[in-house]
């Protein structure tokens, strides 16, 4: 044998296992800088998941909770989704006067009061959309007080309570730029801009609802009953003229006719029992032609106090909205019209409805506290 070629082969083998070392370790030295790049951005959206989280609960705890349209707005998010069978749209003269808690009891009826403040129906038709994102209302029942009693394209006294409680989509947008002059966007959009600073005015409420569960939040409908009492005079209805209702109004009003139209879902439009005038009974026959001849159901309650026993002395909680014992008589009445005109189901004791059994115990636990 050749020593020379014993020797080159020796050196060969040595060369190739040194090569091999080097691809190893060049490899081992790509997997780690490709595992890092991989901590890295697991690192990365860990950070910002934590940080999207701590600024939810942050603006969930910070978020006025008020009972005038941003409780109405949040807590439809947390009801269970496609059980809202009637929803009652408009102002304050829903949420005060239209007891959910006794359509459940007394009528199987899931109900759920979805408005806010003066809201004007600009936003009301906004509202409709976002109630159909997340439930499949048989039927929609808007009280008309808003376009008769405020009058201008801009209502800003309540905005916030109208804005806060619904979330963040483009339907939101829409809202405020339908509700909202540009030049004003800024002092309410974003919201948190508005309200960071509640952190040295937080109390028990802002903390109790922080920590309250789902099935907590879902038990609230809208509904909230008073027991103040103010005698008021019983008015005189004569106005047979009409008009007097905003451009603005009249098309967003239509917009909702459309929209109920299209998809599927009746409109009932009523005015909710209140010392109404003739100012207010000029627009209140106009809504009453419009709806004439879309071919929807209309009824002002305010002539037929009678029928629903109201009293003027007992039954109002101020100068406009229903007390608890008013606000039993009045929806004990416009269930009975409800009935008797559409086609709603008893849902007690059905799956997927308790949250109405604890919303009844709720509101009876608040009466007997006042």
């Amino acid at each position: 044998m050749n020593p020379r070629a014993t020797e080159d082969t020796g050196t060969a083998c040595h060369g190739i296992d040194d090569i091999t070392l080097l691809d190893a370790l060049i490899d081992g030295v790509n997997v780690m800088k490709h595992f890092s790049r991989i901590i890295h951005s697991v690192s990365i959206l860990l950070i910002m998941a934590i940080t999207v989280c701590v600024l939810y609960h942050t603006d969930k705890l910070l978020r006025p909770k008020d009972m005038h349209g941003m409780m109405q707005a949040g807590a439809l998010y947390y009801q269970p989704k496609n059980t809202i069978d009637v929803a009652f749209m408009g102002s304050s003269h829903i949420y005060y006067n239209v007891n959910t808690a006794l359509l459940w009891e007394k009528y199987g009826m899931a109900a759920y009061d979805y408005g806010a403040a003066e809201q004007p129906l600009s936003i009301t038709y906004h509202y409709l959309i976002e109630l159909c994102k997340y439930q499949n209302p048989k039927l929609i029942v808007l009280d008309l007080f808003g376009p008769a009693e405020f009058k201008e394209d801009y209502q800003y006294t309540f905005l916030r309570d109208n804005l806060y409680g619904m979330r963040f989509s483009i339907n939101k947008l829409q809202m405020l730029y339908a509700s909202c002059e540009p030049s004003q966007y800024f002092e309410y959009f974003p919201g948190w801009l508005d309200y960071h600073d509640r952190y040295r005015s937080l109390n028990k409420a802002d903390w109790n609802y922080m920590t309250s569960s789902s099935k907590e939040k879902a038990s609230f409908k809208g509904y909230t009953p008073y027991t103040n009492n103010v005698a008021l005079e019983e008015p005189e209805l004569t106005q047979d003229l009409s008009g007097d209702i905003t451009v603005k109004s009249e098309i967003y009003l239509q917009r909702i006719i459309d929209y109920t139209a299209e998809h599927d879902i009746d409109l009932f439009l009523i005015v909710a029992p209140y010392p109404t005038n003739d100012s207010h009974e000029l627009v209140y026959n106009r809504v009453h032609e419009i709806a004439d001849r879309a071919g929807i159901r209309f009824n002002s309650t305010n002539y037929f106090y009678d029928h629903m026993d109201l009293n003027f002395e007992t039954d109002f909680n101020d100068l406009s909205h229903l007390n608890y014992a008013g606000s039993c008589k009045f929806t004990d009445y416009l269930a009975g019209e409800i009935v008797r005109q559409f086609d709603i189901p008893d849902r007690r004791g059905c799956d997927g409805y308790e949250s109405w059994d604890q919303h009844v115990t709720d509101v009876q636990e608040m009466v007997q506290k006042e």
